[in-house]
Order: structure tokens, then sequence, then C-alpha cells
């Protein structure tokens, strides 16, 4: 049902609700038309995650199908939170996406005078700040330099160094093929691609382990398909990394993730390489973004020197 057939609907009897989640799921089936034009099928997919939540909370909370967009306010938006948080046990940071997901749809109702007010008026979005982590070069030269006994373990221990020397994320390691690989301007190999989850461009170039280990698989990947690396599903990975950080005997847990965030520090602004450069080849759209990694680097720097302290003072 459009969004004119609503505001018909309620600027008449108003006998009828106007259903917060079918206002939802019509603009989600317009932002799935539009994926590779205007939005990322990552983006599609987290506003049918929303729209899944939201359809749970109303079940769980009023024993409905759906919820009078007329009767949205904040103990609604309140309640929600709660809901994603103490029922679902979402995180913070996801529970506020989640919520400026539906803040968007609010906003539709608003523009279309369904709904006189913005529920999310008083709403604060206040994100916490998250550390993150990444290998150290010791650790890193250990994930490298252990000789696995076991095939899938050596395979997704290739692929994780591969986003290591890269940046790339695991659904852009997972679609990477020949035609994302261009020449420069010096002869050297490049990876140019639009970055799945921000639809960014990202250039890259290749470091020597990265072009190794594309070479490595380089026949075996040819009588699979057109991509160019292996990737099992995001789940094994993550699941067979923990076993390759147990055995390399690193504490830390190791995520697929985390090989993004290595390649943001360890391997790039450790080495001297500026934040503005590391910006672009992750394919950030704010440098605000980038400057997350920046501040782990500034605590290895205040925990070394706290360490250089106590040497220093235990001499003098």
């Amino acid at each position: 049902m459009s969004i004119d057939v609503f505001k018909q609907k309620w600027q008449g009897e108003g006998q009828n609700i106007i259903g917060l989640l079918s206002i939802f799921e019509e603009h989600n089936e317009k932002v799935k038309q539009l994926i590779n034009l205007e939005y990322a099928h990552a983006t599609y997919k987290r506003y049918q995650t929303t729209l899944r939540h939201t359809q749970e909370f109303i079940n769980w909370n009023f024993k409905e199908k759906d919820f009078d967009v007329r009767k949205l306010n904040f103990k609604f938006i309140s309640d929600f939170e709660f809901y994603l948080k103490g029922v679902k046990k979402v995180g913070h940071n996801a529970t506020m996406k989640y919520l400026a997901n539906l803040k968007k749809i609010v906003l539709i109702c608003v523009k279309n005078d369904i709904i006189a007010k913005d529920p999310f008026f008083a709403f604060k979005f206040a994100k916490h700040e998250v550390d993150r982590i990444a290998l150290t070069e010791h650790e890193l030269l250990l994930v490298a330099n252990k000789v696995f006994e076991i095939p899938r373990l050596e395979q997704v221990r290739d692929i994780f160094l591969f986003s290591c020397y890269t940046g790339l994320a695991y659904a852009d390691v997972a679609k990477l093929s020949k035609m994302d690989i261009v020449e420069g301007r010096s002869g050297e190999m490049w990876i140019n691609i639009k970055r799945q989850k921000t639809d960014t461009a990202s250039r890259i170039p290749l470091l020597p382990p990265a072009m190794k280990l594309l070479k490595k698989y380089e026949s075996r990947c040819e009588k699979l398909d057109k991509h160019l690396l292996p990737v099992l599903s995001n789940q094994k990975m993550n699941a067979y990394l923990k076993e390759i950080g147990d055995v390399c005997g690193i504490v830390k847990p190791i995520t697929f993730h985390l090989a993004r965030h290595t390649f943001a520090t360890t391997v790039t602004l450790s080495n001297g390489v500026p934040i503005e450069t590391v910006s672009r080849m992750l394919g950030h759209r704010s440098l605000k973004t980038t400057q997350l990694y920046a501040k782990v680097l500034d605590k290895k720097v205040s925990d070394d020197m706290q360490r250089l302290s106590e040497i220093i003072g235990a001499k003098y």
C-alpha cells in the first residue's frame, strides 16, 4: 500500500491503522530495487534486519502484527531500545544503528504529513567508543610464519593475511576478481574496487606478500570460479581463526575483521603511511573514522613510554 493511500485513509474516517511495518516494507522494497544504483546490498540487508527487530518488538510489547504510526511516541522508542538491549542482547552501538534506521522510516511519515511530530525529537543517539584491537608486528609474524599441517587452517590463515596486507573487509575479499586488479602508472599492481559496505571507491597498491598469496591460489581458483581466493563463509573463517590464534599462542580474540584493523595500524600507520592515504585505501567516507585507528597507536605510545619510565626510574 502506498504512502498516498495511507494519507487518504488518515485524512478520512481513520478507521484503519496506518501500519509502521507496512511503510517499512514499502521503503525496503524500493531500496531493494535500487541496489547497485543508489544503495549497496549491505544497506538493504541492514534495513531488513531493522524491520525484523521492529516486527518482533511490536509482537512482544503489544501482541499485535503492526503498529499505527500515528501512535508513535517517545515511549515507543525507549521501549524499543530496552527490548533490543535487554531482551535481544544487542550491543549499544548496534542498537543505535537500528534506531537510526527506524528514524529514517519515521521521517518519511513526518514529511508526508502522516504524523505531525518526530517521536525521536528528544532521543539522543550516543555511540560508545570502541577500542580497535589489532595484531602487533610480532603477532602478525607469528601467524605468517606458522606451518600448518591441516590444509584448511593454512587456507584460512592465508586469506586472513591477505586482508592484513590489503585492508579489505571480508565481503570485499570474498568477491575479489581479476577485474579488480589493475596496473598502476609505474607497472605496480593495484586493487581497484567499490566497497560493498559503503559503496565507496577503494584503491590499494598490492604489497609483495599480498601478490605472493594471489599467485599461490591462482591455479586453484581458476578451476573453481571467477574469484581470486577460496574464501569460506564468514562464520567458518572466524571459527578457524580462533583455532589459529590458539595454535599461535595469541591471547587476543582473532576475527576476520581484526585483519582490517591490523592493516590500518601495524602495517600502514605504524610504518609512517600518512593517515589521509590510509583513509583512502580503507575506503572511509570520513577521516574521523580512520582517526580511531590513530588513537590505538596513541595508546601504544603511552604504554611503551610507561614501561620506559619504569625502566628509567629503576636505573636512576
